[in-house]
This record gives C-alpha cells, structure tokens and sequence, in this order.
C-alpha cells in the first residue's frame, strides 16, 4: 500500500505542470517581466546576504481585459488596503518587503493620505516664502509617517513592483516566487490580492473594442438582424446610451464567455518557492462557509496558513487556519473597537487572539473604522509561525 501512494501526487504534479507549461506559453509575457525580475534578482539577492527574512506581499485586485487592445475589463472592488497596511507591519518587524501590488492600488505610507476622503492638498498649505507646510493638526502624523518612509527606502528595504491585468500578476508571480528559493524557509509569501477566478483566453478575445451598436454594420447586415428580432417577437425600445436612435438601433447584448483561471497555488507551493512560507487568504460574504472553505483550500493546496475574512466584518476580524492546529480567531479587542475622548491619544495593550469560535455579527459592531487596524494583530501572528517554520525546516535538516 505504501509503495502505491505516491501515484496520486505524482500524477497531480504531472497534470499541475501542463497546466502551468499550457498557460505560460499561450499567453503573452508582459513587457516589464524582465525589469521586473532584474529588480526582484538584485533586491533578494541583497537581503539573502544580509540573513533578513524577505516577503513578497501581493495586494489590489486582478483586471481581466475583454479585449486585446483593452477598453473594457472586469474588474473588483479591491483597493489593496490589506496588502499596503500589512507591508508597513512587516517592515516593523524587520523584513524586506517586495510589494507586488495593483498599478494605481494603495501603497505603504501614501496610503495614510491617498485614501483619505480630503483631497491630499487639504493636508497643506503655503508658508513663508512659497514653502509647503503641513497644517498643523496633521503635522506629527506626516512626519512619522515621512520617517518610516526615508528608513525604508534609504535601507533598500522596500521594492514595489506594479501589475495592472492578471495575466501581468500571475507572470510576475512566478518570476519572484522562484527567485526567492535561495532565501529557503526565510522567504515569506503573503498572497493578500484579490485574484480573478475567470478570464478571457486569448484565443478568444478580439482585437478591437467591442462595439455596443451595429451602426457600423453594412445595411444589409442591419437589416437581417432587425428581422431575426422581429421573429422573436422583441418589443423592447432601442437606445444608444441617452439617445434614441431608431435608425441606428442598440440591439446588442453582450454575453461573455469567461474560463477559469488556472490555479496555481500548488505550483507555487510544490515548486516555485518549495521552502517557504505560503500565506493565503480566503475572503467570503457567508459566515457559514468562511471556515469551510479556508478548510479545504488549506488541504487542496497544502501551504502552511489560510487567513479567511468576511466582507462585512474584515477591518474588525480574520481566522487563522493551519494544518493541525486550531482555528484561532484575531480580533480588534473590545476596547479597542472605537475611537471615544478617553481612548484618544492613551497606550492600551493590545490583548491576545479571542476564543470565540464564532464570527462577528456585523450588528454589533460600531459605525466607522476599528481604532487600530487588525494588521497590527495579524502580522505579529504570522511572524510567530514564520519563526515556527523555519525552526521546524532547520530541524528537520539536522542529521
């Protein structure tokens, strides 16, 4: 029985890697994926020296183009606020940080003030001399802010590496993935993008922008479709956009025909950075599935920690579920859920992971953000199972 067990894997390891030849090479490489890997080679490269753990956070959301010279894609609502708050906590810690994040997403740092509901500007004003001076109520932010920053990038500690489609993400994914294989179990994978499932292949997507009219049909053309909607009995009013146009009918719809995204997460755990460690992250809108789900992604894929999230409560709450180990909640504490005249501006401990195995409910939750963001909670936890892993790997190394 024993000798027989390694065919399944073997078997899904044969079938992972056509899968990853097949896509890799129907679709076209971008053309920053050689800049790219050259930044990532000397920035890893520079750490590995040192002996710093290196993390590459991905962050932002995925397009997925419906045409080849795009005007139209699908999209989500990620803004890449997981990601950007996170890499400034892994900072804090001490490790390099390779942020793989959505072009025009958030960033560390900028994030305090390009996400803001002001406009940037109303942070300023002129001073003396045609200076720019920040108003004095934000002045002490900035400027911590500012400090974090100049260490970062004065320390080569930061490398920020854009994508925009995810074609572009799932390329430069792997570029840096296998690059990061000399850090061994020093090397840290935290995969907080929101990834698209389905795509357009290419062989499928048409060249120019898909048109919403038939005004640039032939008459004939126009004429033979106006029939075929007079067969099926279509009594709906055509419109162009706002205006109505009966001699150049809206008769389009557009029914997109999408495949899914190959999953690659066992490559990436199997081959493309075998040592390290693989963070996911599972987001739901059901409580009744959230666990479930982080469950089985956790035994389909094999990689070291699932953090699920729900939609309504995820700036409040996440779940940590690793292989044979209980599922362990992170919470805002309770003190520290909202911001009052009292809490402002005080130093309150920050307590340890709650015991509820139960989700928030989104009711009891105060209007408004957490008075500190959870990144805070989850980035020291996931810190405290790097350090477990790479413990575990040189252990098992030791003769």
């Amino acid at each position: 029985m024993s000798s027989a067990s390694p065919r399944p894997r073997l078997e899904h390891q044969n079938t992972a890697d056509i899968i990853e030849h097949n896509y890799f090479n129907e679709n076209q490489r971008p053309a920053a994926l050689e800049k790219h890997t050259a930044l990532a080679r000397d920035f890893i490269n520079l750490h590995a020296a040192a002996g710093r753990r290196v993390v590459l956070v991905t962050s932002g959301g995925t397009t997925v183009p419906l045409e080849r010279q795009t005007v139209r894609f699908i999209d989500n609502f990620s803004a890449g606020t997981r990601g950007a708050t996170s890499a400034e906590y892994f900072l804090e810690k001490g490790y390099a940080v390779i942020f793989l994040h959505r072009q025009f997403s958030l960033l560390p740092y900028s994030r305090h003030y390009s996400h803001a509901t002001d406009c940037f500007l109303d942070f300023l004003h002129e001073g003396p001399n045609g200076s720019v001076v920040a108003n004095e109520e934000y002045r002490e932010k900035m400027l911590k802010v500012l400090r974090q920053y100049t260490s970062a990038k004065r320390e080569r500690l930061l490398l920020t590496l854009p994508f925009t489609t995810i074609n572009d993400y799932l390329f430069v994914l792997r570029a840096v993935s296998q690059l990061m294989r000399p850090l061994g179990p020093s090397g840290l994978l935290y995969l907080a993008a929101a990834v698209s499932d389905f795509f357009v292949p290419p062989e499928r997507m048409v060249e120019h922008k898909i048109q919403s009219t038939n005004a640039v049909d032939t008459p004939t053309e126009r004429d033979a479709e106006a029939a075929a909607e007079n067969e099926k009995g279509s009594e709906e009013e055509a419109f162009d956009n706002f205006d109505s146009s009966p001699s150049v009918p809206r008769s389009k719809r557009l029914i997109i025909d999408l495949d899914p995204v190959p999953k690659f997460l066992k490559n990436l755990v199997d081959g493309w950075a075998p040592e390290g460690m693989i963070v996911s992250f599972k987001l739901e809108t059901d409580p009744a599935i959230l666990v479930h789900k982080a469950r089985y992604s956790l035994e389909r894929y094999q990689h070291h920690l699932v953090i699920g999230n729900l939609l309504s409560t995820r700036k409040w709450e996440v779940v940590f579920v690793a292989p044979g180990q209980k599922d362990r909640w992170i919470r805002v504490p309770q003190h520290r859920r909202k911001k009052t005249a009292s809490t402002v501006g005080t130093s309150v401990p920050v307590v340890g992971p709650s015991e509820d195995e139960k989700p928030l409910d989104p009711k009891d939750l105060p209007e408004g953000e957490p008075e500190i963001e959870i990144e805070s909670l989850i980035i020291p936890a996931v810190e405290e199972l790097h350090t477990s892993h790479i413990k575990n790997f040189v252990k098992r190394q030791s003769p």
